[in-house]
């Protein structure tokens, strides 16, 4: 699936680090201690997301085979995971190597409840007032995981490079017919990824990773929460 050429949001590198066999305060305790001088940025809070593929899964494809240019489709909220959403927001993500950039909009609220289905989604979609292209593209996916997890935000003494921290990761099953969430498979993995401007890739950026003892990953929440509740399809 291709999509049309718009206007990204500014383009960024984005680094991820999987870190296991590592308590949380160890990982925060190696984040303060980084050279860079990573200080706390906004309030730590739950992050949930709807993720959308097609039906023949073009975008977990796409990841797990190692390919250069990678999208996703997702919905996203904060907060509370189950019962009314208030503020969500459709972002459309692109990846091209380790450079991520998106686009989003806004949706009209909605419930997330034994009631979500594809069918109340599309009349969601409908009443959100989204350009035409996005509606032709949204008619084509279908939800395809649920998933949650808490985030810190660090930011560098110089401002330049910012790092959040991942942990208490949990995936639900969802599809385009009835949902209960009854099928759920949570992660003891923690997720470290650092994001900066393609200015500072190189040697400052490398003076930040090289500090780091985690190991850099491609990790995607998408897929290795899809492959938890699909093992079959992978």
């Amino acid at each position: 699936m291709h999509f049309p050429p718009f206007n990204f949001e500014k383009s960024r590198f984005e680094r991820k680090f999987v870190v296991q066999d590592m308590h949380y305060p160890v990982v925060i305790q190696h984040v303060r201690n980084n050279r860079a001088a990573f200080s706390g940025l906004y309030h730590p809070r739950y992050i949930n997301n709807i993720y959308f593929d097609t039906n023949d899964m073009d975008f977990f494809t796409d990841n797990v085979s190692g390919k250069g240019s990678r999208k996703k489709v997702r919905i996203r909220w904060y907060g509370n995971l189950f019962g009314h959403v208030s503020k969500p927001v459709l972002e459309f993500k692109m990846r091209e190597g380790m450079v991520g950039n998106k686009v989003s909009f806004p949706m009209a609220p909605f419930n997330v409840d034994t009631n979500f289905n594809g069918d109340y989604m599309q009349d969601i979609i409908r009443s959100s007032n989204l350009p035409d292209w996005v509606n032709s593209i949204l008619l084509m996916l279908r939800p395809a995981l649920l998933n949650r997890y808490h985030r810190r935000y660090f930011i560098s003494f110089n401002k330049k490079f910012r790092l959040t921290v991942d942990d208490k990761l949990s995936y639900y099953g969802i599809s385009y017919g009835l949902n209960r969430f009854m099928e759920k498979y949570t992660s003891e993995d923690t997720i470290v990824e650092l994001k900066y401007d393609q200015q500072y890739d190189g040697k400052e950026s490398a003076y930040v990773t090289n500090n780091l003892p985690f190991r850099l990953s491609k990790s995607s929440k998408y897929v290795n929460g899809f492959e938890l509740l699909h093992p079959s399809v992978t």
